[in-house]
């Protein structure tokens, strides 16, 4: 079947010519974002709850897409590919990327494995984790690659490293920071070829800390207001800043506070398996600090954790448990709420050490 490709240089809504359903809802927001309505309807993705429709700015959703479309240099008559659904922010800001920037939109229903029939070459593409778990032998087809929707794991930037540095590919791929106050992302991370420990942010957006070390924005372009977020960081700069943690998630251990995702980059650096910190009630440490491991115990797995130099001596787990399955959000992020409940009743499908 014939991919249905979208020249926003030379653009006729009236011969847009759909052949699935999802190329249908492509043409219709097309049709929507240059009506006289100053806002477009976004729906939430219900991962936190009841999926709810909300109205956004054009202009806004303008600004969002010039701030991406600088940082990546992309220029007029580049290519473009949408595989995320149109309903969602991540969907509709591509085709908005598209007509600020007049590319070539290359329309491909949104599949697990959406770059399965792509031959040619694509200056810029938005992709989930999983989708790109699915497409490592395409993704030297993919000039400059952002991965959001969810965080990208160890695991992943090693699969695609391994991948992409056997080619002769002038691939980049980021990892994105942002919420849907912000419309979209407003910091990418480079994954690859040269990885970055710090996100780099957007024109026209500042940040600092509150008084817990979260990380508050001000992108006037985009939201009215100061956004306060409740994730820990480090600011290198005005411009450059690192996500250490959610502070809902750090674990007080006999006074010293633990980050447990900067433990778990470090453990996924050694390990394939899913790993997760966290911090169980004990009487004389406040919360005690264990490690669980998805899957079963193997020797070599245990080998690799012992092996492994922490920072700080009270950074090595008091237990490491291995677990069948670890709990996770309808949207596949650690459910740790769950993940603690189910250690704490320890009912038999766990095995400790």
């Amino acid at each position: 079947m014939e991919i249905m490709v979208i020249d926003f240089n030379n653009l006729n809504i009236n011969q847009l010519y759909y052949k699935t359903e999802f190329e249908e809802k492509v043409k219709n927001f097309i049709e929507e974002w240059f009506s006289d309505s100053v806002m477009v309807k976004v729906q939430t993705s219900g991962s936190t709850g009841i999926p709810k429709v909300f109205d956004i700015e054009k202009k806004k959703m303008i600004s969002s897409a010039e701030m991406t479309c600088n940082f990546l240099n992309l220029q007029e008559n580049a290519s473009a590919l949408i595989c995320l659904p149109i309903e969602y922010i991540s969907g509709k800001m591509m085709v908005v990327r598209s007509i600020v920037r007049k590319l070539k939109l290359v329309v491909v229903d949104p599949s697990a494995k959406p770059l399965e029939k792509l031959t040619e070459e694509i200056d810029f593409c938005a992709m989930t984790p999983l989708q790109v778990e699915n497409s490592l032998d395409k993704l030297n087809l993919i000039k400059n690659l952002i991965i959001g929707g969810a965080a990208v794991s160890e695991s992943l930037k090693n699969k695609i490293t391994d991948t992409l540095k056997l080619s002769n590919s002038q691939t980049q791929i980021f990892e994105t920071y942002g919420m849907s106050e912000t419309l979209s992302h407003i910091a990418l991370k480079k994954i690859f070829p040269q990885p970055e420990e710090y996100f780099t942010i957007f024109e026209n957006i500042t940040i600092s800390k509150d008084k817990r070390g979260c990380l508050k924005i001000f992108a006037p372009n985009l939201n009215n207001e100061v956004l306060q977020t409740n994730d820990l960081v480090e600011i290198k700069n005005e411009n450059q800043f690192k996500f250490l943690g959610r502070i809902d998630n750090v674990i007080n251990s006999a006074g010293a506070k633990i980050f447990p995702e900067q433990l778990e980059v470090l453990v996924k650096k050694k390990i394939p398996n899913e790993a997760v910190f966290l911090g169980i009630n004990d009487e004389s440490l406040g919360q005690k600090l264990i490690l669980i491991i998805e899957g079963e115990e193997t020797k070599d797995i245990v080998n690799e954790i012992s092996e492994i130099k922490f920072e700080k001596n009270f950074h090595k787990p008091k237990e490491i448990i291995f677990i069948e399955k670890i709990s996770r959000t309808p949207n596949g992020k650690i459910n740790r709420i769950e993940l603690l409940n189910l250690i704490q009743k320890n009912d038999g499908i766990i095995t400790k050490r």
